[in-house]
This record gives structure tokens, sequence and C-alpha cells, in this order.
């Protein structure tokens, strides 16, 4: 696969805070590459590296692109539209700041309103979308040019689930063309578009790869889920085997373990449960998901 983008070493900090600490990755072209993490991760930081916006303090990125004014396209995760203009008006203005012309543009902004459900609505001001509408016709105003990788920060955030298909849809059609950087907090969907996914956290890489190659190194491919009552909780987790089961959640009256084994470890639980006399609703085995693994590295607590 050839590389269309190379971070080498890119280091930033904000005062006594190492937003981005020395990471490096390529992404090649045509893949969608998720890139992931809690709040304050460092995932803004660095695609604002990425696409220009944002000088590191030391590292360098390099985009092997012919045509400079087609390398990128940003589509940031707050909203940049201009209220009073209509929908085809705001692609015929985004496209002459390319040095479009006018002919190139609309067929282009054209193609783009419909694939994204907005030809209908060309001409209503903005002010007058729904929120979904808006951030689609952001992603519209991000490809005007064509770019050659494009960044879609948050591109789901406040779509409805009819519009989070078609957005799904359209970038996986348009990949072969447009390189996409995303990010997103919906593991779900981050593992059912991204062909690679890089997490991060604190600024550190902590794992990078395709979604199956993520829960097969992490060691814990299964979960066992118990619904059970909360003050029956501590007698449980105190007599399981802890070679058995391992990053333990608890969530209201369910508790969650991963496992390596789940033969033996459903057996350590199921004789904890009968010689204890502990009560339960429910007893699940279950395939591991992205947001198990991604809660395992990150942990649980909320940041802002």
């Amino acid at each position: 696969m050839k590389t269309l983008l190379t971070a080498d070493s890119l280091f930033k900090r904000y005062g006594n805070i190492v937003a981005v600490n020395n990471i490096s990755f390529e992404i090649y072209r045509g893949e969608i590459f998720g890139f992931l993490g809690p709040n304050g991760a460092g995932k803004t930081t660095t695609i604002k590296i990425m696409s220009g916006l944002l000088k590191p303090d030391s590292g360098k990125v390099t985009i092997n692109c012919e045509d400079d004014r087609k390398s990128t396209g940003l589509c940031p995760q707050h909203l940049v539209i201009w209220e009073n203009l209509t929908c085809l008006e705001q692609i015929l203005f985004m496209g002459q700041m390319y040095n479009m012309s006018v002919t190139e543009a609309r067929r282009k902004g054209t193609d783009l309103l419909k694939s994204l459900g907005l030809f209908d609505i060309k001409n209503r001001l903005a002010k007058k979308l729904s929120g979904g509408m808006q951030r689609r016709l952001n992603i519209a105003l991000a490809l005007i040019h064509s770019p050659q990788i494009l960044f879609l920060d948050e591109p789901q955030a406040g779509l409805d689930p009819q519009s989070r298909i078609l957005v799904r849809d359209y970038i996986r059609s348009i990949k072969e063309k447009t390189t996409i950087v995303l990010t997103t907090h919906d593991m779900e969907e981050a593992e059912k578009l991204s062909d690679r996914i890089y997490i991060i956290d604190n600024g550190n890489l902590l794992v990078s790869g395709t979604a199956s190659e993520i829960k097969r190194t992490s060691g814990y491919e299964d979960v066992i889920e118990l619904d059970v009552d909360i003050g029956s909780h501590k007698a449980l987790i105190a007599f399981l085997n802890p070679d058995l089961v391992s990053n333990m959640v608890k969530s209201a009256n369910r508790i969650s373990f991963n496992v390596k084994d789940p033969i033996p470890a459903l057996a350590n639980i199921l004789n904890v449960v009968k010689e204890q006399k502990i009560q339960i609703d429910n007893l699940r085995l279950r395939k591991s998901s992205l947001e198990d693994i991604f809660i395992s590295l990150t942990g649980r607590s909320l940041r802002e």
C-alpha cells in the first residue's frame, strides 16, 4: 500500500500539558483511518497538526500529493457554515475559494448535494436546516475541491440514524479517491467504518491496527456479563480466581469481566454464585467489542 501521509515524532505542549507526545504513524492511500481517544487525549491537536492548522513543537508531517491545493480537506467538529447563504450558494462560494470555475463548482457541488441528501433543499438557507443537514453540508464543503485526504472530526455528531447510514455509506464510497481520517467517540461506528484504528490517550499511542488485530492482541476476546444485585458485587469479586478474569467493570446491577478462556472462567463464576448463594438475573458470554478494549486501555472515568 502506498503511503499518503507520514507523521514523524509529533510533539506538542500547551504550558505544562503535553497534548501530543512524540507519536509517529503512516496513513495509506485509499483507507479510512480511525483516530480514537477519550476527551483530552490529543486527537484534535493531532488532526490540526496533520491538516496544517497548527505547528508542532517538534516533528513533522509529510503529505505525498502533487497538487497542494487539492491535498487536504477538513470538516471540523464545530460547524462552519454561513447561515444566510443557501446550500448551493455555500458550495459555489467555497469552490471559488479554491479557484474553481463556477461551472466546475456547480457540477461537483450538485453531485455532492445529491450524494448527501441535500439536493432537494439546495435553495434553503443554512440557518433553516436541521442540525443533521448542517453537518452533511459541512462535509460537502470540505469535499468540493476533491481533496486527496479528508479530515473528519466527529462527522456523525448530531446525526439521526438514517443520516448516519447515509454518511457512513458515502464515506465508504469515496475512499478509493479520497483517503479519510476520522475521529469519533462511537466505537461501534469506528469499527464499522475504519480500515485501521489508532487509539491515543494523554498524547501517547496505546494501540493501533485493524479492529480484529486490536481485539486479538489485547488477549481478551471474550466478555462475561452478569446482572446481579449491587449488594452481591463484593461477595462475587472476592471469591473469583484473578487468573481467570480481569478488567472488571461495574455499572448499576451489571458486572462484566474480560476472559482469556471462557470455559474455566464460567465454571469459576458459577461455583462462586452457588457457594455464596448469589442471585443472578442474567448471565451471558459475548465477544469483546472495540468499546471494551477502549475502556480497558483508557479507563472508565469521564474527562472533559
